[in-house]
């Protein structure tokens, strides 16, 4: 086998395989995107007096009120119940999401940590980019100093 004709086969080889690996991707895509449609979050508050209810993206769907408790509540404590409530159900929905992807969604970073905003823009892209430059350019991205 001439020289060219094994440098075609190992690229032929690695085009299957990225072919496979996106048809995998894609499914897998498919499938939390199926179950975003489909998921249901309800979740009551610590003294019983409302359910929220979100959908697979976190987004609520429905506020219902339980008996006349939260008529007879201040203002304030109303609406640190309500918070309260909306804030555990969300991370509720986080938590299935990232349950459902399994692994990170970019090298480095996590869906849990893009969803709850633990991350900006800038560390998002430095966690990407600096591997695909290697060690030597990991000074200077996105606005770090170089070093030499």
């Amino acid at each position: 086998m001439n020289d060219w004709e094994r440098q075609f086969k190992e690229l032929e080889n690695a085009n299957e395989d990225a072919l496979a690996s996106f048809e995998r991707e894609r499914r897998k895509l498919a499938d939390v995107t199926k179950k975003l449609a489909e998921e249901i979050t309800e979740v009551r508050s610590k003294d019983r007096s409302l359910t929220v209810e979100f959908d697979g993206r976190g987004e609520i769907t429905a506020i219902n009120f339980h008996g006349a408790k939260y008529r007879s509540m201040p203002p304030a404590e109303f609406s640190h119940v309500l918070l309260e409530t909306i804030r555990v159900g969300r991370a509720q929905c986080v938590q299935k999401l990232t349950e459902s992807i399994g692994e990170d969604i970019l090298p480095g970073v996590s869906f849990a940590d893009l969803a709850s905003g633990k991350l900006d823009a800038n560390e998002i892209l430095d966690k990407v980019v600096s591997p695909l430059l290697g060690d030597g350019y990991g000074d200077g991205i996105l606005g770090r100093k170089n070093a030499g």
